[in-house]
């Protein structure tokens, strides 16, 4: 499962626009999993969160639907 860079990481095009911002930007900790790598194949798979139980689901107009 692939994800997305630590929040820690700076680029070089970063650290030369910095010069420039009068305040720090703050980088974002959301982590990000492609929804393929995620169903691995499948229509349907189910989430545990403590003790709820959820379901994400791919329709036939390839949305996602996360239900209860």
């Amino acid at each position: 499962m692939n994800l997305m860079l630590d929040a820690a990481v700076v680029s070089d095009t970063d650290q030369a626009f910095s010069n420039y911002v009068s305040r720090p930007v703050a980088r974002s900790s959301r982590q990000e999993v492609n929804s393929h790598d995620l169903m691995r194949g499948h229509r349907e798979l189910t989430i545990l969160h403590g003790d709820q139980e959820y379901r994400l689901r791919i329709t036939q107009n390839d949305k996602l639907i996360l239900t209860k």
